[in-house]
């Protein structure tokens, strides 16, 4: 499993201009919210999900402030059944990420490309996003374009579509 360093070693080598910024662990969006107030561009969200026969695990990034329609979503993503969060372990065996690091970089630990990457495209209509690079007591500010650039040569193209979020609900 790839780390921080190694991550940010990678963006080096493809030329893409980021900045990290170190703060104290987060392990939610609102604890997020309170030491990404400094941080310029738009805050995400990522959810890990499998369906109901568990034969597929999705990565969701979504804006930090969408309640997402996870009802909606399963009929998007052509799921078996509802989804649901995947166990700790299978996020760790898949993406080398503990909880609260969970960040569209971390596909380049899916050595076997198992997980299918969803990314909200509402993330590409700013200049810069904020991922973790592979832990959460970090934040890697850099192009959205960029991070897809990056996403597209350690994995494989992900799919960018509208999220659904549940109507008239913006999530604390």
């Amino acid at each position: 499993m790839k780390t921080h360093d190694q991550l940010h070693k990678m963006l080096d080598e493809m030329s893409i201009s980021y900045k990290t910024y170190e703060h104290v662990l987060v392990f939610t969006v609102a604890e997020a919210n309170e030491v990404d107030r400094d941080i310029s561009g738009l805050h995400i969200k990522n959810l890990f999900l499998r369906d109901k026969k568990k034969t597929c695990s999705w990565l969701v990034t979504t804006t930090h402030d969408v309640r997402v329609d996870l009802k909606a979503l399963r009929h998007v993503l052509g799921a078996k059944g509802n989804l649901s969060f995947c166990k700790d372990e299978v996020l760790w065996e898949h993406l080398g990420v503990k909880p609260g690091s969970v960040t569209p970089l971390a596909v380049v630990n899916d050595a076997n490309k198992a997980v299918k990457l969803v990314l909200d495209e509402n993330i590409f209509k700013y200049d810069l996003v904020n991922p973790h690079p592979l832990r959460n007591d970090m934040t890697t500010s850099l192009n959205p374009q960029d991070m897809l650039k990056f996403i597209k040569k350690v994995h494989k193209e992900p799919e960018i579509i509208a999220i659904p979020a549940v109507e008239n609900s913006i999530a604390a």
